[in-house]
């Protein structure tokens, strides 16, 4: 050792020894650490281990299983409080299901003052501390940190009465959840000396949850400790899922004033003839624990303590490997330029921090990622892009408004807006006004290692540098000459199941919510009502529904195996008749006011047969059943973004036919398109109909370095071949605004009738289909793969649409003439008919 330069002795000093337990459950890149760590084998085997040999009783009782609880309660509680080296002379530990109720219990507390409570919160705050506000009877938060010390200052002015003369309780981070950058721990004990705190009138309360994760939390000196410490144990451990209030004994007259009691906390209660009861007196956390206790996190806590130190040896030794990767993480991301020389990531790290500096660093790096053209990077496509590399991060907001409105520059009129054209937690749709709304968070843990930071690196490298000059074409020029023919009609009759071709020789109608009985059935959870989809539940695939017109039913098949007692088929009628009109209750069907479809709310028809939510929940093993939408007066619209992207003054000149070869390529933004009012559609993710290319498939096929992708994996309802010998034009859909289909006659002329005569339908092509991970689901087996998701993520990506994945165009029918005889006006699609593509006028000079 006394050789090693000072770096690389800190790297040596870094890597913590992993026994084979903790490395047996590493099977991917996990960088999300600030949320919870991954809990080691040996921590789940010794509680079992526990568990198999212990009688545990409810602490609430005399029996010795009871008293064994108890005991063991204590004593796991002392050991928590030693771990923070936080005296029990001098502290108490309740507690809690995690941080956020350690935070909640205090505020519940504080409002019960006389005359309410002050409250004041760092903008730094996670949104659980910022919630505490709404029980103040008054609330300031503190921009920065320069705020919160001239306030406290202004404690000490003689004939100042700060906090509007009530209790007053002042709420911060000691680290921030969103950039990792850590807050200064002495502002308790400033507080305590102001004249103010010193008379019992300002306490402090400290969410150490994201600090204590790697890092060291010394409540040795009572004098300077916060009032309130509030934590959560997964976030050290992994498990159990448990959370500590940790109270100086001192500041504990400020939680006396609770109105409420649960069990366990009182001594005795009257309730007939006289209302009173006496609280416990022996200790504070028997005042303030609520109810039993849950005795086995608790137990589960006392092997964690065990299994961490056994590992990691203290949180000191984490807390320098932890820094250390995080610095090297944060240069490597700071190093990565375009070819231009611009920079790839926008990292939000705070001026006031530095990450060779762990004191006011915690080992999280927050960034956003620019395109060569300067243009954000959605979050959302980056982390579908990561799912398909096994790296698992976190994306968005983050729970800390106010940290993620200083990171991007938003005002608080910007944040509704963005609101209100459509964002919500956990959408896709992260950019409005040209700037994303959330970011990338990577946070590091004891078991991350410094493979996880290369393999991130490298990811980045792979898909979002771009490196290399134009080559190559992945756009094509626009062609007027061009011309496609319908080569297979499918329909899914049971959203995100599997698919049914429609047979050659049949004339399958259009509507305008698109092809007759496409997406009108779903799968819809049991407990929450939201609908089931192939991205977390792939076996979806497996589900294979066929149309039987002759007999009137939809009938659903299984692929994999089901239990004997599960019969191996259902059968549904087509017919809507058996649907009731009102919210009645049927045989078969019955109406349900709320479900989930892609964010949307609607009210769709619940089967309520057993054998039907049998067959379904066998097929999934997940508890669901079947659930329609027909058409009628839809509640659903073609998707936002669609309408957006259509309506939006983008240059109209024609396009070169160049592509950045891989990785990273960006071709460029097609102009909008006339049909951007909003279409009415079932259950499909974004518009009435998706349409593919033959011609643009096979050339994607080229660049897919193993097997090619099939077509069933895109879920297009319509796939078009080119007519012709000539050479195929990949993307000619890049460049249409509508189809025109013809179904030529299948009699001569003397036998035809009015039903046989040539069909012309006319389809509004909307706009191109984002892609997700999605297309990695074999629909024939259910298994994912990396392909075409990797391939179409370095050829089809975006600049102006936050470099999101496009393949497909969404179509639609157009609306038809009020007047026109309907009989007439039947729409129809065939295998075989001819299409013509209407392009935009400067594409077809």
């Amino acid at each position: 050792m006394s050789g090693l330069c000072p770096m690389d002795r800190l790297q040596e000093e870094a890597e913590p020894r992993y026994d084979e337990n903790v490395e047996r459950i590493r099977r991917t890149v996990y960088l999300d650490h600030a949320g919870t760590t991954p809990y080691p084998q040996s921590l789940i085997e010794q509680f079992s281990k526990e568990m198999s040999q212990s009688l545990l009783g409810n602490p609430h009782s005399t029996s010795a299983s009871s008293q064994l609880s108890t005991r063991r309660i204590e004593d796991t509680r002392l050991r928590a409080l030693r771990f923070f080296n936080a005296s029990p002379d001098d502290f108490d530990l309740v507690f809690v299901a995690n941080a956020t109720a350690g935070i909640k219990l205090v505020a519940d507390c504080f409002r019960d003052c006389e005359r309410g409570f002050w409250y004041g919160y760092h903008r730094d705050a996670h949104t659980s501390l910022i919630g505490a506000r709404e029980n103040a009877a008054e609330h300031h938060c503190f921009d920065d940190d320069e705020q919160v010390k001239r306030w406290m200052h202004s404690l000490s002015n003689e004939g100042s009465t700060p906090c509007s003369g009530r209790v007053g309780l002042f709420g911060y981070p000691a680290q921030s959840n969103l950039n990792g950058r850590r807050l200064p721990l002495s502002w308790p004990g400033l507080l305590r000396s102001s004249r103010v705190s010193m008379r019992g009138r300002v306490y402090s309360l400290l969410d150490a949850a994201a600090l204590v994760s790697t890092s060291p939390l010394d409540l040795g000196d009572a004098s300077q400790a916060p009032d309130f410490t509030v934590l959560s144990f997964y976030k050290i451990f992994g498990f159990p899922d448990l959370g500590a209030l940790i109270i100086r004994k001192d500041s504990s007259e400020s939680l006396g004033r609770r109105r409420y009691f649960g069990g366990g906390t009182v001594e005795l209660v009257t309730c007939t003839h006289e209302s009173w009861h006496m609280r416990k007196q022996n200790s504070l956390h028997e005042q303030l624990e609520d109810g039993t206790l849950p005795v086995h996190s608790i137990i589960a806590l006392d092997s964690a303590f065990d299994v961490h130190e056994r590992l990691f040896g203290s949180l000191r030794h984490v807390s320098s490997h932890t820094s250390y990767l995080a610095s090297r993480l944060h240069k490597d991301l700071s190093s990565l330029r375009h070819t231009n020389g611009s920079p790839v990531c926008v990292l939000h790290n705070d001026p006031q921090s530095s990450y060779e500096a762990p004191h006011s660093q915690g080992p999280v790096v927050a960034l956003n990622i620019l395109s060569s053209e300067a243009e954000w990077v959605s979050n959302a496509q980056v982390e579908k892009l990561a799912a398909i590399r096994n790296i698992q991060f976190r994306t968005g907001g983050l729970c800390n408004p106010g940290g993620v409105a200083s990171a991007l520059q938003l005002t608080p009129w910007e944040m509704k807006r963005n609101f209100s054209a459509g964002q919500r937690c956990g959408n896709e749709d992260d950019i409005f006004g040209g700037r994303p709304t959330g970011v990338i968070r990577l946070s590091l843990g004891a078991m991350s290692n410094l493979e996880d930071i290369k393999a991130f690196v490298r990811f980045v490298e792979e898909f979002f540098v771009d490196d290399q000059l134009s080559a190559g074409a992945t756009s094509a020029a626009p062609s007027a000459r061009v011309s496609f023919y319908v080569e297979s009609v499918t329909i899914y009759p049971i959203k995100s199941c599997g698919g049914w071709q429609i047979p050659p020789h049949l004339a399958w109608q259009i509507n305008s919510e698109g092809l007759a009985w496409d997406r009108e059935w779903c799968l819809v959870h049991q407990g929450s009502g939201a609908a089931l989809s192939q991205k977390r539940v792939p076996r979806m695939a497996l589900l294979r529904p066929t149309i039987d017109t002759e007999t009137g039913v939809l009938q659903v098949r299984y692929g994999g195996q089901l239990p004997s007692s599960v019969p191996g088929k259902i059968t549904v009628p087509l017919s809507t008749a058996s649907i009731p009109l009102q919210n009645t209750t049927h045989d078969c069907v019955k109406s349900c006011s709320f479900s989930r479809v892609c964010g949307d709310s609607i009210s769709p028809y619940i089967y309520t047969s057993p054998h039907i939510a049998a067959f379904f929940t066998a097929a999934l093993s997940t508890p669901c059943t079947l659930a329609r939408f027909p058409p009628g007066p839809s509640s659903r619209h073609s998707k936002l973004h669609l309408q957006r992207s259509n309506a939006q003054d983008r240059p109209t000149t024609s396009h070169p036919s160049t592509e950045r070869s891989i990785p990273g390529a960006f071709p460029p933004t097609p102009p909008p398109s006339p049909n951007h009012h909003p279409r009415p559609i079932l259950l499909s993710n974004e518009s009435p109909i998706l349409a593919i290319s033959r011609s643009s498939l096979n050339h994607l096929n080229k660049l897919i370095p193993h097997s090619p992708a099939p077509a069933s994996v895109f879920r297009a309802n319509i796939i078009l071949a080119q007519c012709g010998t000539a050479a195929e034009v990949p993307y000619d859909e890049d460049h249409w605004i509508g189809l025109q289909f013809r179904s030529l006659p299948t009699k001569p002329a003397a036998e035809r009738g009015g039903d046989d005569a040539e069909n012309i339908t006319d389809l509004d092509v909307l706009g191109p289909c984002r892609r997700c991970q999605m297309v990695c689901i074999d629909q024939t087996t259910a298994e994912r793969s990396e392909e075409p998701f990797v391939t179409l993520a370095k050829t089809r990506r975006r600049e102006g649409e936050g470099s999101k994945v496009f393949f497909g165009v969404h179509c639609a029918l157009q609306p038809r003439v009020k007047g026109l005889d309907q009989a007439k006006a039947r729409k129809t699609v065939r295998v075989g008919d001819w299409v013509e593509p209407v392009r935009r006028v400067h594409d077809e000079g």
